[in-house]
């Protein structure tokens, strides 16, 4: 069983690292944390993000876990969502996730 487990989270992580080295852009997720308040992403999705052949699960799911958690916070810096930010909110959307998530 711990041999399965190993495998599993190898395979991720090759997969990640595999589908990232083309992207144009990395998403920021914060490590996941227990936030209150997001930070600004600093880069804008390429156009490869919004093209559902190339989605990865992991990156997708870090995505869509960071909005459905967090979506409805306030910027820590309290300004409004920046083009960036707006960018990877369109992309959640586009994969399927509630709007009404994101504030």
């Amino acid at each position: 069983m711990k041999k399965l487990i190993v495998f599993v989270f190898a395979a991720l992580a090759l997969t990640a690292c595999s589908s990232q080295s083309g992207a144009t852009a990395q998403f920021d997720d914060e490590q996941q944390g227990d936030i209150a308040c997001m930070r600004h992403q600093e880069q804008t999705p390429g156009e490869e993000y919004f093209d559902e052949g190339n989605w990865d699960t992991v990156v997708s799911l870090s995505i869509l876990r960071y909005y459905t958690t967090n979506g409805a916070k306030p910027y820590c810096d309290g300004k409004a969502a920046t083009e960036a930010d707006q960018g990877w909110r369109k992309l959640y959307v586009q994969m399927g996730a509630d709007q009404t998530n994101l504030r």
